[in-house]
């Protein structure tokens, strides 16, 4: 039975695994924020609110404010997220909090010698984490993230922390920025035998808005490469958002390098402090589609 139930086991990690390496905690790879996963996941440059405390950090600066984000994903294969994201100000200095609660249910123990499951077990994934960004020169900001991680897979459990450092330029042409962040940086303790390898990664790219029509109209254009450190996978993310008059926003994105996915898709529609925001990513292969939804409250 050992054999087969860590077969099941494998199955159900590979799920989240839509990028080569030899990391686990895939479920950091999903996004933060209907807005930013329709953007082609471009976040590290095109976070503009409480979401950049998991894509980069300095972003977070010059922030005021609060902020509340609350997401579902209804992820492939039954992988399943609540996503809570919180943004206020302490002592001029921006704080952010996020918390992720990732599950897959019902995953069917087997033995070899029988065809029907024999019991089922859920594997849980969590993070709680605080960021901060600050202005360290003229227009160069930096922050800082500290996450706790934790994985429970059968009956084994582990727990760790990752840390992201980010950077953030705006520059001289109004409405264009660069950022550069490195992200889950850090160890867990071990699961059964070994420990699970944070998916550390760099991302680096520029982010450009500008207004038109007399401002009614606004776009919104990123850019990000993606390199996983632990291996040779890279990625390219390209976002575009197109906003009329802070009342309804059209995305799309695409996110090149993957075996499984691609092209993203999503809208968003604002009114008054809320913000309703829904993204579409579909997965060939027959894993099926994802769909995402947050709504974000400012006051």
């Amino acid at each position: 039975m050992t054999k087969t139930l860590l077969v099941f086991i494998l199955a159900a990690a590979s799920v989240f695994a839509q990028s080569a390496g030899n990391s686990g905690l895939a479920f950091l790879k999903m996004g933060f924020g209907a807005r930013n996963i329709a953007m082609g996941d471009a976040g590290a440059a095109a976070a503009n609110d409480v979401t950049a405390l998991f894509y980069n950090p300095a972003r977070l600066s010059g922030q005021t404010g609060n902020e509340i984000l609350l997401m579902h994903n209804e992820w492939i294969q039954g992988v399943k997220s609540e996503i809570l994201g919180i943004r206020t100000t302490v002592w001029s200095l921006p704080l952010a909090f996020g918390f992720d609660v990732t599950s897959i249910n019902d995953i069917q123990v087997r033995t070899i010698a029988s065809a029907e499951p024999i019991s089922t077990f859920n594997a849980n994934y969590f993070f709680g984490s605080v960021s901060t960004g600050f202005n360290i020169y003229d227009n160069v900001s930096a922050g800082v993230t500290a996450r706790y991680l934790y994985e429970g897979l059968y009956t084994d459990e582990a727990a760790g922390w990752g840390f992201d450092f980010g950077f953030n330029y705006d520059s001289p042409v109004q409405g264009l920025t660069a950022s550069a962040v490195i992200k889950n940086l850090g160890t867990m303790s071990k699961l059964k035998n070994e420990k699970t390898k944070l998916p550390s990664e760099l991302r680096i790219g520029p982010a450009y808005n500008f207004n038109f029509y007399g401002d009614k109209f606004s776009i919104t254009a990123a850019a990000e490469f993606q390199k996983y450190l632990p291996t040779n996978d890279s990625h390219l993310n390209l976002g575009i958002e197109l906003l009329y008059d802070r009342l309804i926003a059209l995305r799309g994105g695409y996110q090149s390098g993957y075996q499984t996915k691609g092209f993203t898709g999503g809208f968003g529609l604002m009114w008054g402090k809320f913000d309703l925001d829904y993204a579409f990513q579909p997965f060939s292969l027959g894993l099926g589609n994802a769909n995402m939804f947050s709504i974000q409250f400012k006051f």
